[in-house]
C-alpha cells in the first residue's frame, strides 16, 4: 500500500477545467495501491454523491481483500480579497485559491455551508467565500494553503513576505494543527507546455518551507490533478481551449505542465 494520497484533484465537475472521470480516477488509485483520494473541485461539491456511491461500491469488492478505500470530500474554494458580498470591479473579481477538506461529519456540513453561501451570497465571476465565513464555519475542516494561486504563495511571489507571514499566522491560529502548508512541483517534460509554473513553484516552496519551520506547521505535497494519465494532456488542452475560446496554437492560451 502506498502512503501517498492525492489531496488536490479536479474531476469533470470542475467544469471545462477538470477532465478526470470519478470512476476511472478511483479505479486507478485502487489499482495503484492508494488508500484513498480527495476530490477538490473548483468552487463546488457536485461530484460528492457520485464519488461516495462509487467508493461504497468499490469497498464492497475490496472487503474480501481486507482493504478499504477512503473517499475524502473537499473543495478548492475561491476566497474573496474582501467581503464576498462586495462586487465592485476587477479588484473584487480577483480571488485566492484555498483547499478545504472535510475531517468529519461536522466539517462536511460546514464545508457545504461555505460552498453554498459562496454561490448564493458571494458569486461574482466565481462562487466566492471569504475569511469571515471561513472563520465562522471552520470547525471540522482541514485547510491546505493551495497551489501558487493561493493567498500565501501569491504574496511570496509578489515579494510581500511580511504579508505572507501574517496570513500564515491567521490560518494557523484559526485551524491549529489542521492547517497545512501545501507544496507542489510540476516540471514540464514536453516543449508545448507551461514551463513557467515550475520556476514559480520552486521560488514559492523555498519561502513556504521557511514559514512551515518557523511556525511548526506540517507540510503536505500535492499534485494539481486535472486529468487521469499523461497521454490525456493534449485532450485536456482542447478542453481549456473550449473554456477560454482560444485556438490550440494561440500563444496566449493558458497551458498546463502536462
Amino acid at each position: 500500500m502506498q502512503d501517498f494520497v492525492h489531496l488536490h484533484v479536479h474531476t469533470q465537475y470542475s467544469l471545462l477545467d477538470g477532465q478526470t472521470s470519478i470512476q476511472k480516477m478511483v479505479d486507478k488509485a485502487v489499482a495503484d495501491g492508494m488508500r484513498g483520494i480527495a476530490i477538490t473541485d473548483h468552487g463546488n461539491m457536485m461530484g460528492v454523491k457520485e464519488f461516495f456511491n462509487y467508493c461504497k461500491k468499490v469497498n464492497g469488492k475490496l472487503e474480501a481483500e481486507g482493504r478499504h478505500f477512503k473517499p475524502i470530500f473537499g473543495c478548492e474554494v475561491y476566497v474573496a480579497p474582501r467581503h464576498k458580498e462586495q462586487k465592485e470591479g476587477k479588484s473584487d473579481a480577483a480571488n485566492y485559491h484555498l483547499i478545504l477538506l472535510a475531517k468529519n461529519s461536522v466539517g462536511y456540513h460546514n464545508l457545504i455551508k461555505l460552498v453554498s453561501r459562496a454561490w448564493t451570497d458571494g458569486y461574482y465571476y466565481h462562487p466566492r467565500t471569504d475569511k469571515y465565513d471561513i472563520e465562522r464555519f471552520h470547525e471540522g475542516i482541514i485547510c491546505c494553503s493551495a497551489c501558487i494561486g493561493g493567498e500565501v504563495p501569491r504574496m511570496i511571489l509578489a515579494g510581500e513576505l511580511e504579508k505572507a507571514d501574517e496570513t500564515v499566522q491567521w490560518f494557523r491560529n484559526l485551524f491549529g494543527e489542521d492547517y497545512y502548508i501545501e507544496l507542489q512541483l510540476h516540471k514540464a517534460t514536453v516543449k508545448k507546455a507551461n514551463h513557467e509554473t515550475y520556476e514559480l513553484q520552486l521560488k514559492a516552496n523555498e519561502e513556504l518551507l521557511k514559514l512551515a519551520a518557523k511556525y511548526n506547521i506540517r507540510t503536505v505535497c500535492t499534485n494539481d490533478v486535472h486529468f487521469l494519465e499523461e497521454e490525456n494532456a493534449d485532450a485536456h488542452e482542447l478542453l481549456i481551449c473550449l473554456n477560454t475560446g482560444k485556438d490550440p496554437d494561440d500563444p496566449t492560451l493558458m497551458r498546463y505542465t502536462k
